[in-house]
């Protein structure tokens, strides 16, 4: 059984420990920073790369296990496991790059791969599940906020990279092996389920927009000193500091528990919350306007007791014949959502939206030499940086838009999917000088995918496997990078450097290709593949439109109840 910590402070206190924890998380961002030294030290032909790329977003991204694990295990144990497969995973790529192990097998650094980037998995399901459920009111804010950090992470690890570690590839596996896990074991404490908040109020609103302006002043910053960092020779005082003041700005989210500690009695609006943390005794009704009975309790328990309840009740007639199956907007089985159309077709809009923009991120550093910018650190910052722009914007955006107006929140995947199609024909035309806000404009939109995505499986099919169902859908993104970056892109890119070179294709080969004829073809086919998810995105909003005009008809987030035919 685990054990829910009561009071106004933890939530908030667990959430600030979030941000670091998702920033962790984003170590699969950095693939990017290191794959030309698995390419040039090692070796490999580009397929071959790309194939590690594809190990890179399945390991990210696989997290059936963890999502099973969130309901069965406390926080600190999952987090745990995510430390350990850090440390193993990136050690063996650490020994190969730095060559203390020579030869390793190429199918071993495949699988250690996976190993090491599955722990995004584990901290991504952990943090995701344990603040959605302490914030469950706030389900697109908390998502985008927690979204937006994991995007900029690679901001922050491109900056650790290019000023602590002197872009040194073999330092920050190193720091991958050793840094990520440390982080992960000192904050396990702080990450633990809450009660949760039973309304919204003005306090809260305000603290969300305290952590959403700080996470933009982050960005900002992060942005700006790589830029500095790659465009100026700086002594080393001048950006040790750029470091420390980035550590600094990254502690802002724990300023809120800090108010709460000094200043108790500004905290909360609700005459029956204590605004300490020894409210242990207070209790709350199973039903209220707002929330339903599955609402709350079904976050902590794993068993459908309560529903079962809400089912003899349901008729008025003492006992019901045959238990119905759940509402889009309750809380469904895992093999109740698989048969749902709905449940489908938000698989494929994000399959589409995810795994063609991680087939640029992929290649990102092919793409810029192939285009002739042979630094590609600013690139992956601009994607790094549009990446939190359209977590954070898109949590906030929808969520506004979706408590005023009813929209589906999947009309803004529609938005973006269509400017993408867009994207990948600007990226496929190589016009001089559009490359660095094509990549930037592209990482906006990759990024509303996941913020969008998040909020709207949990107000489909429920809190309760949460998890689950986060996890199932995330394995949009590593298909995405098998078919389009494994397949396609690296398959294309080696055909057009063998005849650049005169050589007939010859798997295995180490030659670079340059021009825009490297990845023409595989962006025409991404921005087709965009059309095809507009129409389908087009058709869910229409389908799940009627269920949020149901869910925010009061203007805030309602729970349809379980007893409702």
């Amino acid at each position: 059984m685990v054990t829910v910590k009561e009071g106004t402070r933890p939530p908030w206190v667990g959430l600030g420990a979030a941000v670091w924890v998702q920033i962790a998380a984003g170590n699969a961002y950095n693939f990017p920073l290191y794959s030309h030294s698995l390419k040039s030290v090692l070796g490999f032909s580009q397929r071959q790369l790309t194939m590690l790329g594809v190990a890179n977003d399945i390991g990210e991204n696989v997290g059936l296990v963890p999502g099973i694990a969130s309901n069965k295990l406390p926080p600190w144990m999952i987090l745990s496991i995510g430390a350990f497969a850090c440390f193993f995973g990136y050690g063996v790529l650490w020994l190969a790059v730095s060559r203390t192990v020579l030869s390793l097998p190429y199918w071993l650094l495949w699988i250690a791969l996976c190993v090491a980037t599955n722990s995004s998995a584990w901290l991504t399901t952990v943090i995701l599940v344990t603040n959605m459920r302490n914030f469950p009111v706030s389900r697109g804010t908390v998502a985008g906020i927690l979204k937006g950090y994991g995007g900029l992470s690679a901001a922050v690890f491109t900056e650790i990279y290019s000023v602590l570690l002197r872009n040194s590839s073999s330092r920050l596996l190193l720091f991958l092996t050793l840094g990520v896990p440390a982080l992960c074991f000192v904050m396990m404490y702080f990450v633990r389920p809450c009660t949760p908040a039973s309304s919204e109020d003005s306090a809260e609103r305000g603290h969300f927009l305290f952590i959403q302006a700080a996470s933009v002043v982050v960005g900002i910053y992060v942005l700006t000193t790589t830029i500095l960092d790659d465009s100026f020779s700086l002594s080393a005082p001048i950006t040790y500091s750029f470091v420390t003041i980035m550590v600094v700005l990254l502690m802002a989210p724990l300023a809120i528990p800090l108010k709460m500690t000094f200043y108790p009695k500004r905290v909360g609006s609700s005459g029956n919350l204590d605004n300490g943390d020894n409210n242990a005794d207070e209790s709350e009704p199973l039903l209220k306007p707002s929330i339903s009975t599955a609402s709350l309790g079904s976050f902590r328990e794993g068993n459908d007791s309560s529903s079962d309840i809400a089912m003899l009740l349901a008729e008025g007639e003492g006992a019901v014949k045959r238990k119905r199956r759940p509402k889009r907007g309750e809380d469904f089985k895992f093999t109740e959502a698989v048969i749902k159309a709905d449940f489908w077709l938000l698989f494929l809009v994000y399959f589409v939206g995810v795994g063609t923009g991680v087939t640029v991120l992929n290649n990102l550093a092919q793409i810029g030499i192939a285009q002739g910018t042979h630094d590609t650190t600013i690139l992956l910052s601009l994607f790094s940086f549009g990446n939190f722009v359209g977590r954070l914007g898109g949590g906030v955006v929808s969520e506004h838009f979706v408590k005023t107006k009813t929209i589906p929140r999947t009309f803004w995947m529609t938005c973006t999917q269509i400017l993408m199609i867009f994207i990948y024909l600007l990226f496929a035309s190589a016009i001089s000088g559009t490359l660095y806000a094509a990549t930037a404009l592209l990482g906006i939109c990759y990024g509303v995918q996941f913020s969008i995505m998040i909020p709207t499986v949990s107000e489909l099919f429920g809190l309760r496997h949460f998890g689950l169902f986060y996890n199932f859908m995330s394995l949009g993104n590593p298909l995405g990078a098998f078919l389009f970056s494994g397949l396609l892109a690296g398959y294309i890119y080696d055909n057009e450097a063998a005849k650049q070179h005169g050589l007939n294709y010859l798997h295995g080969t180490n030659v670079s290709c340059l021009g825009p004829d490297c990845f023409r073809l595989t962006f025409l086919v991404l921005a087709g593949v965009c059309g095809v998810g507009t129409i389908l995105s087009v058709v869910l909003s229409t389908r799940i439109k009627p269920v949020y005009e149901m869910l925010y008809a009061g203007g805030s987030f309602r729970l349809p109840q379980n007893t409702s035919n």
